[in-house]
């Protein structure tokens, strides 16, 4: 699961450091776009799920781009895990 805190300290990283042309940087200086894309991502996997194609790729999608929609909004994803933690039984 390390793809996981890579993913976070690249958009922390880019946060600090912006890369001119990158996707990420859009993302995370767009809160609009980026909150599209999470929508888009979703629904698109929600697609793939019911015709059982692209499952894995759309699932990807979506967590890169909620990533970046939390980083976006300054939520830090240290925060939810403990809101998680929190709701184990």
């Amino acid at each position: 699961m390390n793809i996981f805190n890579d993913l976070i300290k690249l958009a922390r990283e880019r946060k600090k450091n912006p890369k001119e042309g990158s996707y990420t940087n859009e993302l995370l200086g767009n809160k609009s776009l980026s909150r599209e894309k999470v929508l888009e991502e979703i629904n698109e996997l929600i697609e793939a799920v019911e015709k059982d194609t692209n499952k894995i790729h759309e699932a990807a999608d979506v967590f890169y781009h909620l990533i970046m929609y939390l980083e976006a909004n300054n939520i830090k994803i240290e925060d939810v895990m403990t809101e998680l933690d929190k709701r184990k039984k």
